[in-house]
Protein backbone atom coordinates (compact mmCIF):
# COMPACT_ATOMS: atom_id res chain seq x y z
CA UNK A 1 0.00 0.00 0.00
CA UNK A 2 1.36 3.43 -0.65
CA UNK A 3 1.68 5.87 1.79
CA UNK A 4 -1.42 8.41 1.42
CA UNK A 5 1.14 11.30 2.55
CA UNK A 6 3.22 11.00 0.02
CA UNK A 7 0.38 9.85 -2.59
CA UNK A 8 -1.08 13.63 -1.64
CA UNK A 9 2.21 15.08 -1.99
CA UNK A 10 3.34 13.65 -5.20
CA UNK A 11 0.27 13.31 -6.94
CA UNK A 12 1.59 14.34 -10.46
CA UNK A 13 4.84 11.90 -10.11
CA UNK A 14 2.70 9.00 -8.98
CA UNK A 15 0.24 9.25 -11.59
CA UNK A 16 3.04 9.30 -14.45
CA UNK A 17 5.22 6.33 -12.84
CA UNK A 18 1.93 4.37 -12.84
CA UNK A 19 0.66 4.94 -15.71
CA UNK A 20 3.90 3.24 -17.43
CA UNK A 21 2.41 -0.12 -15.83
CA UNK A 22 0.10 -0.04 -18.93
CA UNK A 23 -3.18 0.12 -16.76
CA UNK A 24 -5.49 3.38 -16.20
CA UNK A 25 -4.94 4.12 -12.12
CA UNK A 26 -7.47 6.92 -11.62
CA UNK A 27 -6.56 8.53 -8.85
CA UNK A 28 -9.32 11.90 -9.00
CA UNK A 29 -11.37 10.15 -6.80
CA UNK A 30 -8.34 9.44 -4.62
CA UNK A 31 -7.54 12.86 -4.20
CA UNK A 32 -11.26 14.12 -3.82
CA UNK A 33 -12.16 11.91 -1.09
CA UNK A 34 -8.62 12.96 0.34
CA UNK A 35 -9.21 17.17 0.45
CA UNK A 36 -12.87 15.89 1.78
CA UNK A 37 -10.75 14.13 4.64
CA UNK A 38 -8.80 17.18 5.29
CA UNK A 39 -11.46 20.09 5.62
CA UNK A 40 -13.32 17.67 7.79
CA UNK A 41 -10.17 17.19 10.03
CA UNK A 42 -9.46 21.02 10.13
CA UNK A 43 -13.06 21.82 11.05
CA UNK A 44 -13.01 19.33 13.76
CA UNK A 45 -9.65 20.43 15.32
CA UNK A 46 -11.29 24.09 15.14
CA UNK A 47 -14.30 22.72 16.90
CA UNK A 48 -12.86 20.97 19.39
CA UNK A 49 -10.03 24.11 19.94
CA UNK A 50 -13.14 26.39 20.35
CA UNK A 51 -14.79 23.28 23.27
CA UNK A 52 -11.63 23.49 25.17
CA UNK A 53 -11.32 27.39 25.68
CA UNK A 54 -15.37 27.32 27.02
CA UNK A 55 -14.66 24.47 28.87
CA UNK A 56 -11.98 26.79 30.64
CA UNK A 57 -14.38 29.25 30.48
CA UNK A 58 -16.95 27.01 31.85
CA UNK A 59 -15.12 26.16 34.77
CA UNK A 60 -13.88 29.15 35.86
CA UNK A 61 -17.51 30.86 36.02
CA UNK A 62 -18.23 27.90 38.24
CA UNK A 63 -15.23 29.07 40.55
CA UNK A 64 -17.06 31.91 40.14
CA UNK A 65 -20.48 30.83 41.10
CA UNK A 66 -21.42 32.44 37.61
CA UNK A 67 -24.06 31.49 34.84
CA UNK A 68 -23.24 28.77 32.62
CA UNK A 69 -26.41 27.62 31.76
CA UNK A 70 -25.86 29.30 27.99
CA UNK A 71 -22.31 27.88 27.25
CA UNK A 72 -23.30 24.43 28.40
CA UNK A 73 -26.10 24.21 26.30
CA UNK A 74 -23.90 25.55 23.20
CA UNK A 75 -20.95 23.17 24.10
CA UNK A 76 -23.69 20.59 23.67
CA UNK A 77 -24.36 21.29 19.86
CA UNK A 78 -20.42 21.69 19.29
CA UNK A 79 -19.76 18.31 20.84
CA UNK A 80 -22.48 16.67 18.61
CA UNK A 81 -21.00 18.10 15.81
CA UNK A 82 -17.62 16.87 16.51
CA UNK A 83 -19.11 13.60 16.94
CA UNK A 84 -20.53 13.62 13.81
CA UNK A 85 -17.78 14.81 12.03
CA UNK A 86 -15.41 11.99 13.87
CA UNK A 87 -17.88 9.62 12.92
CA UNK A 88 -17.52 11.11 8.95
CA UNK A 89 -13.63 11.15 9.22
CA UNK A 90 -13.54 6.67 9.88
CA UNK A 91 -16.32 6.31 7.17
CA UNK A 92 -14.14 8.49 4.92
CA UNK A 93 -10.84 7.39 6.16
CA UNK A 94 -12.28 3.65 5.62
CA UNK A 95 -13.43 4.18 1.75
CA UNK A 96 -9.83 6.13 1.14
CA UNK A 97 -8.27 2.90 2.75
CA UNK A 98 -10.30 0.96 0.37
CA UNK A 99 -9.30 2.59 -3.08
CA UNK A 100 -5.47 3.11 -2.39
CA UNK A 101 -5.47 -0.88 -1.36
CA UNK A 102 -6.30 -1.20 -5.16
CA UNK A 103 -3.40 1.25 -6.45
CA UNK A 104 -0.23 -0.59 -7.08
CA UNK A 105 2.91 -0.31 -6.19
CA UNK A 106 5.50 2.64 -8.29
CA UNK A 107 8.25 0.78 -10.11
CA UNK A 108 11.71 1.88 -9.69
CA UNK A 109 13.21 4.59 -11.55
CA UNK A 110 15.75 0.95 -13.30
CA UNK A 111 12.52 -0.54 -13.90
CA UNK A 112 12.62 -0.26 -17.61
CA UNK A 113 9.10 1.19 -19.72
CA UNK A 114 7.29 -1.47 -21.42
CA UNK A 115 3.87 -2.68 -22.18
CA UNK A 116 4.14 -6.51 -21.72
CA UNK A 117 6.38 -9.73 -21.49
CA UNK A 118 8.08 -8.88 -25.05
CA UNK A 119 9.60 -5.57 -23.47
CA UNK A 120 11.47 -7.29 -20.45
CA UNK A 121 15.38 -7.09 -20.62
CA UNK A 122 17.60 -10.21 -20.68
CA UNK A 123 20.13 -9.33 -17.72
CA UNK A 124 22.20 -12.69 -18.49
CA UNK A 125 22.32 -16.15 -19.07
CA UNK A 126 23.98 -19.09 -17.76
CA UNK A 127 24.96 -22.42 -19.05
CA UNK A 128 25.07 -24.01 -22.66
CA UNK A 129 22.04 -25.68 -23.59
CA UNK A 130 21.49 -29.70 -24.32
CA UNK A 131 22.45 -30.98 -27.62
CA UNK A 132 20.10 -33.75 -28.57
CA UNK A 133 21.09 -36.16 -31.54
CA UNK A 134 17.12 -36.94 -30.93
CA UNK A 135 14.18 -34.89 -31.16
CA UNK A 136 13.65 -34.22 -27.39
CA UNK A 137 10.44 -34.97 -25.35
CA UNK A 138 8.04 -32.77 -23.71
CA UNK A 139 8.01 -33.82 -20.05
CA UNK A 140 4.48 -34.85 -20.02
CA UNK A 141 5.08 -37.38 -22.44
CA UNK A 142 8.12 -38.39 -21.18
CA UNK A 143 6.40 -38.78 -17.19
CA UNK A 144 3.93 -40.92 -18.51
CA UNK A 145 5.98 -42.96 -20.61
CA UNK A 146 7.92 -43.62 -17.48
CA UNK A 147 4.79 -44.12 -15.20
CA UNK A 148 5.81 -41.31 -13.29
CA UNK A 149 3.13 -38.84 -13.95
CA UNK A 150 -0.55 -39.91 -13.74
CA UNK A 151 -2.29 -36.59 -15.16
CA UNK A 152 -5.50 -38.95 -16.18
CA UNK A 153 -5.83 -40.01 -12.79
CA UNK A 154 -4.98 -36.57 -11.21
CA UNK A 155 -8.17 -35.44 -12.97
CA UNK A 156 -9.73 -38.14 -12.04
CA UNK A 157 -9.53 -37.08 -8.32
CA UNK A 158 -9.84 -33.26 -8.64
CA UNK A 159 -10.52 -32.31 -11.93
CA UNK A 160 -8.30 -29.88 -14.96
CA UNK A 161 -4.91 -28.87 -14.06
CA UNK A 162 -4.18 -31.06 -10.95
CA UNK A 163 -1.49 -34.25 -11.28
CA UNK A 164 -0.36 -37.35 -9.61
CA UNK A 165 3.28 -38.39 -9.30
CA UNK A 166 4.31 -41.76 -8.67
CA UNK A 167 7.45 -43.67 -7.71
CA UNK A 168 10.32 -42.01 -9.04
CA UNK A 169 8.53 -38.84 -9.87
CA UNK A 170 7.03 -38.61 -6.24
CA UNK A 171 10.97 -39.37 -4.75
CA UNK A 172 11.71 -36.51 -7.54
CA UNK A 173 9.66 -33.79 -5.84
CA UNK A 174 10.93 -34.27 -2.34
CA UNK A 175 14.45 -34.41 -3.35
CA UNK A 176 14.24 -31.35 -4.57
CA UNK A 177 12.43 -30.15 -1.73
CA UNK A 178 15.08 -31.30 0.48
CA UNK A 179 18.10 -30.49 -1.92
CA UNK A 180 16.52 -27.01 -2.04
CA UNK A 181 15.94 -26.08 1.55
CA UNK A 182 19.09 -27.82 2.64
CA UNK A 183 20.81 -25.19 0.29
CA UNK A 184 19.56 -21.89 1.53
CA UNK A 185 19.54 -22.72 5.23
CA UNK A 186 23.14 -24.38 5.31
CA UNK A 187 24.88 -21.94 2.52
CA UNK A 188 22.55 -18.93 2.37
CA UNK A 189 21.67 -18.02 5.40
CA UNK A 190 18.25 -18.80 5.30
CA UNK A 191 16.58 -20.09 8.53
CA UNK A 192 13.19 -22.45 7.90
CA UNK A 193 10.08 -22.30 8.54
CA UNK A 194 6.47 -24.42 8.24
CA UNK A 195 3.76 -22.29 8.30
CA UNK A 196 0.22 -22.62 8.32
CA UNK A 197 -1.13 -23.08 4.10
CA UNK A 198 -4.62 -21.78 4.90
CA UNK A 199 -4.47 -17.82 6.25
CA UNK A 200 -7.18 -15.29 7.05
CA UNK A 201 -8.04 -12.37 4.99
CA UNK A 202 -6.02 -9.85 7.20
CA UNK A 203 -2.69 -11.96 6.06
CA UNK A 204 -3.79 -12.20 3.03
CA UNK A 205 -4.55 -8.43 2.28
CA UNK A 206 -1.13 -7.87 4.10
CA UNK A 207 1.01 -9.05 1.34
CA UNK A 208 -1.25 -7.36 -1.39
CA UNK A 209 -3.39 -10.81 -2.90
CA UNK A 210 -6.88 -8.92 -1.22
CA UNK A 211 -8.79 -7.28 -1.72
CA UNK A 212 -8.04 -7.11 -5.91
CA UNK A 213 -7.05 -10.59 -6.52
CA UNK A 214 -10.00 -13.04 -4.59
CA UNK A 215 -11.02 -14.13 -7.71
CA UNK A 216 -7.45 -15.83 -8.39
CA UNK A 217 -7.82 -17.72 -4.74
CA UNK A 218 -9.39 -20.42 -3.23
CA UNK A 219 -11.37 -19.79 -0.03
CA UNK A 220 -13.16 -22.58 2.49
CA UNK A 221 -16.41 -21.71 2.30
CA UNK A 222 -17.66 -20.77 5.30
CA UNK A 223 -14.55 -19.21 6.60
CA UNK A 224 -12.03 -16.49 6.90
CA UNK A 225 -9.70 -19.03 5.96
CA UNK A 226 -7.95 -19.04 2.40
CA UNK A 227 -5.41 -20.96 0.93
CA UNK A 228 -2.19 -19.76 0.27
CA UNK A 229 -1.05 -18.78 -3.18
CA UNK A 230 2.67 -18.57 -1.62
CA UNK A 231 4.35 -19.41 1.32
CA UNK A 232 5.48 -15.64 0.90
CA UNK A 233 2.09 -14.71 2.39
CA UNK A 234 2.18 -16.75 5.72
CA UNK A 235 6.33 -15.88 5.84
CA UNK A 236 5.61 -12.16 5.36
CA UNK A 237 3.12 -11.68 7.67
CA UNK A 238 5.25 -13.66 10.56
CA UNK A 239 5.66 -10.12 11.30
CA UNK A 240 2.32 -8.44 11.45
CA UNK A 241 1.86 -5.58 13.43
CA UNK A 242 5.12 -5.85 15.26
CA UNK A 243 8.44 -3.95 15.50
CA UNK A 244 11.91 -5.27 14.32
CA UNK A 245 15.20 -4.53 16.67
CA UNK A 246 16.91 -2.87 13.67
CA UNK A 247 20.06 -4.93 14.81
CA UNK A 248 18.22 -8.02 14.03
CA UNK A 249 17.68 -7.17 10.69
CA UNK A 250 18.41 -8.23 8.06
CA UNK A 251 16.01 -11.23 8.58
CA UNK A 252 15.99 -14.04 6.38
CA UNK A 253 13.52 -17.17 6.22
CA UNK A 254 12.81 -19.96 3.94
CA UNK A 255 10.01 -22.28 3.45
CA UNK A 256 8.12 -25.12 1.88
CA UNK A 257 4.31 -25.27 1.17
CA UNK A 258 1.86 -26.69 -1.28
CA UNK A 259 0.67 -23.26 -2.99
CA UNK A 260 -2.82 -22.97 -4.42
CA UNK A 261 -3.99 -20.47 -7.87
CA UNK A 262 -7.00 -20.52 -9.63
CA UNK A 263 -5.15 -19.67 -12.39
CA UNK A 264 -7.92 -17.78 -13.30
CA UNK A 265 -7.17 -15.86 -17.18
CA UNK A 266 -4.93 -18.61 -17.83
CA UNK A 267 -7.25 -20.83 -19.87
CA UNK A 268 -5.98 -22.68 -22.72
CA UNK A 269 -2.53 -21.82 -21.40
CA UNK A 270 -0.57 -25.10 -20.41
CA UNK A 271 -3.20 -26.91 -19.93
CA UNK A 272 -1.56 -29.69 -19.99
CA UNK A 273 1.85 -31.30 -17.96
CA UNK A 274 2.95 -29.66 -15.09
CA UNK A 275 3.69 -25.88 -16.01
CA UNK A 276 0.69 -24.40 -15.23
CA UNK A 277 -1.59 -26.28 -12.02
CA UNK A 278 -3.72 -25.40 -9.26
CA UNK A 279 -1.86 -26.79 -6.87
CA UNK A 280 1.92 -27.11 -6.89
CA UNK A 281 4.98 -27.31 -4.33
CA UNK A 282 7.29 -24.29 -3.77
CA UNK A 283 10.72 -23.10 -1.67
CA UNK A 284 10.22 -19.24 -0.98
CA UNK A 285 12.29 -17.15 -0.04
CA UNK A 286 11.66 -14.11 2.09
CA UNK A 287 13.67 -10.98 3.30
CA UNK A 288 13.21 -8.29 5.85
CA UNK A 289 16.01 -5.24 5.67
CA UNK A 290 16.64 -1.69 6.32
CA UNK A 291 15.58 0.09 3.27
CA UNK A 292 18.87 1.77 2.37
CA UNK A 293 20.02 -2.39 1.96
CA UNK A 294 16.97 -3.61 0.00
CA UNK A 295 18.16 -3.34 -3.36
CA UNK A 296 21.53 -4.93 -3.19
CA UNK A 297 19.48 -7.62 -0.98
CA UNK A 298 17.53 -8.70 -4.12
CA UNK A 299 20.79 -9.19 -5.96
CA UNK A 300 21.48 -11.61 -3.63
CA UNK A 301 17.99 -13.11 -2.80
CA UNK A 302 18.09 -13.58 -6.75
CA UNK A 303 21.57 -15.16 -7.00
CA UNK A 304 20.52 -17.55 -4.30
CA UNK A 305 17.74 -19.09 -6.42
CA UNK A 306 19.97 -18.83 -9.83
CA UNK A 307 22.46 -21.48 -7.34
CA UNK A 308 19.80 -23.89 -7.31
CA UNK A 309 19.85 -24.22 -11.23
CA UNK A 310 23.74 -23.77 -11.27
CA UNK A 311 24.31 -26.91 -8.55
CA UNK A 312 21.33 -28.72 -10.86
CA UNK A 313 23.48 -27.83 -14.16
CA UNK A 314 20.07 -26.40 -15.71
CA UNK A 315 20.96 -23.60 -18.00
CA UNK A 316 18.53 -20.39 -17.47
CA UNK A 317 18.62 -16.91 -18.20
CA UNK A 318 17.51 -13.65 -15.65
CA UNK A 319 15.75 -11.45 -16.98
CA UNK A 320 14.25 -7.62 -15.45
CA UNK A 321 10.39 -7.34 -15.76
CA UNK A 322 9.63 -4.33 -17.37
CA UNK A 323 6.55 -1.94 -15.91
CA UNK A 324 3.93 -3.25 -17.68
CA UNK A 325 4.64 -7.11 -16.56
CA UNK A 326 5.38 -5.92 -13.10
CA UNK A 327 3.60 -7.75 -10.13
CA UNK A 328 1.00 -5.27 -8.52
CA UNK A 329 3.07 -4.88 -4.97
CA UNK A 330 6.65 -5.71 -6.64
CA UNK A 331 9.00 -2.44 -7.05
CA UNK A 332 11.16 -4.49 -8.99
CA UNK A 333 11.05 -7.80 -10.10
CA UNK A 334 13.63 -10.43 -11.53
CA UNK A 335 12.36 -13.07 -13.36
CA UNK A 336 14.27 -16.47 -13.51
CA UNK A 337 13.64 -18.30 -16.62
CA UNK A 338 15.14 -22.33 -17.17
CA UNK A 339 15.69 -24.06 -20.68
CA UNK A 340 13.31 -26.68 -21.53
CA UNK A 341 14.06 -28.41 -24.59
CA UNK A 342 10.54 -29.95 -25.05
CA UNK A 343 8.64 -26.55 -25.64
CA UNK A 344 12.57 -25.62 -27.46
CA UNK A 345 12.14 -21.90 -25.05
CA UNK A 346 12.73 -20.87 -22.15
CA UNK A 347 9.84 -20.58 -18.40
CA UNK A 348 9.84 -19.00 -15.98
CA UNK A 349 10.82 -20.77 -12.41
CA UNK A 350 11.61 -17.88 -9.77
CA UNK A 351 10.05 -14.41 -9.58
CA UNK A 352 12.59 -12.26 -7.02
CA UNK A 353 11.04 -9.49 -6.28
CA UNK A 354 11.75 -5.99 -4.18
CA UNK A 355 8.50 -4.77 -2.47
CA UNK A 356 10.11 -1.60 -1.00
CA UNK A 357 7.35 -0.72 1.87
CA UNK A 358 4.34 -1.26 0.07
CA UNK A 359 3.57 -4.88 2.07
CA UNK A 360 4.83 -4.07 5.00
CA UNK A 361 2.37 -0.84 5.45
CA UNK A 362 0.27 -3.15 4.02
CA UNK A 363 1.23 -5.68 7.53
CA UNK A 364 2.46 -2.90 9.77
CA UNK A 365 5.78 -4.29 10.06
CA UNK A 366 8.23 -2.02 11.08
CA UNK A 367 11.95 -1.68 12.90
CA UNK A 368 13.42 0.68 15.79
CA UNK A 369 16.17 2.52 14.45
CA UNK A 370 19.21 1.73 17.09
CA UNK A 371 19.57 5.12 19.07
CA UNK A 372 16.32 6.20 17.99
CA UNK A 373 12.83 6.59 19.16
CA UNK A 374 11.23 6.59 16.34
CA UNK A 375 10.14 3.25 13.77
CA UNK A 376 10.47 2.78 9.79
CA UNK A 377 8.82 0.45 7.44
CA UNK A 378 11.24 -2.32 6.84
CA UNK A 379 11.72 -3.33 3.03
CA UNK A 380 10.37 -6.84 2.36
CA UNK A 381 11.39 -8.72 -0.59
CA UNK A 382 10.73 -12.34 -1.93
CA UNK A 383 11.84 -15.11 -4.38
CA UNK A 384 10.85 -18.58 -5.22
CA UNK A 385 13.92 -20.90 -4.65
CA UNK A 386 12.59 -22.74 -6.41
CA UNK A 387 8.94 -24.02 -8.02
CA UNK A 388 9.62 -27.60 -7.30
CA UNK A 389 7.46 -28.63 -10.10
CA UNK A 390 8.64 -26.59 -13.34
CA UNK A 391 12.16 -28.13 -11.65
CA UNK A 392 11.08 -31.37 -11.86
CA UNK A 393 10.28 -30.54 -15.49
CA UNK A 394 13.02 -29.18 -16.57
CA UNK A 395 15.13 -32.27 -15.01
CA UNK A 396 13.51 -34.22 -17.13
CA UNK A 397 13.61 -32.46 -20.17
CA UNK A 398 17.05 -31.26 -20.16
CA UNK A 399 18.07 -34.92 -18.33
CA UNK A 400 16.70 -37.32 -21.00
CA UNK A 401 18.51 -39.83 -22.85
CA UNK A 402 17.42 -41.52 -26.32
CA UNK A 403 16.04 -44.62 -24.48
CA UNK A 404 13.62 -42.85 -22.87
CA UNK A 405 15.18 -42.91 -19.32
CA UNK A 406 16.02 -39.77 -17.59
CA UNK A 407 19.80 -38.83 -15.90
CA UNK A 408 19.19 -37.64 -12.52
CA UNK A 409 21.42 -34.72 -11.53
CA UNK A 410 24.76 -35.48 -9.67
CA UNK A 411 23.25 -32.77 -6.50
CA UNK A 412 20.25 -34.79 -6.30
CA UNK A 413 21.84 -38.54 -6.39
CA UNK A 414 22.30 -38.42 -2.18
CA UNK A 415 18.72 -37.60 -1.73
CA UNK A 416 17.23 -40.19 -4.24
CA UNK A 417 19.31 -43.10 -2.46
CA UNK A 418 21.97 -42.74 -4.78
CA UNK A 419 19.86 -43.25 -7.72
CA UNK A 420 21.59 -42.33 -11.05
CA UNK A 421 18.69 -42.42 -13.55
CA UNK A 422 15.05 -43.13 -13.95
CA UNK A 423 14.05 -45.94 -14.05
Amino acid sequence: MLDVKYLRENIDQVSQRLSLRGEKVDLSRFMEIEEHRRSLLVKGESLKSERNKVNDEIARLKKERGDTTGLISRMKGVSDEIKKIDGRISEISEELEGIVSFIPNIPHETVPAGMSDKDNIEVRKWGALPAFDFTPVDHADLGEKLGILDFARGAKLAGARFSLSVGAGAQLERALINFMLDLHTTEHGYTEVLPPFMVNSKTMTGTGQLPKFAADLFKVAETDYWLIPTAEVPVTNIYQDEIIEEEDLPIYRCAYTPCFRKEAGSYGKDTRGLIRQHQFNKIEMVKFTRPEESYRELEKLTDNAEEVLRRLGLPYRVVVLCTGDLGFSSAKTYDIEVWLPGQNSYREISSCSNYEDFQARRANIKYREKGKKGTRLVHTLNGSGLAVGRTAVAILENYQRADGSVEIPEALRAYMNGRTSIP
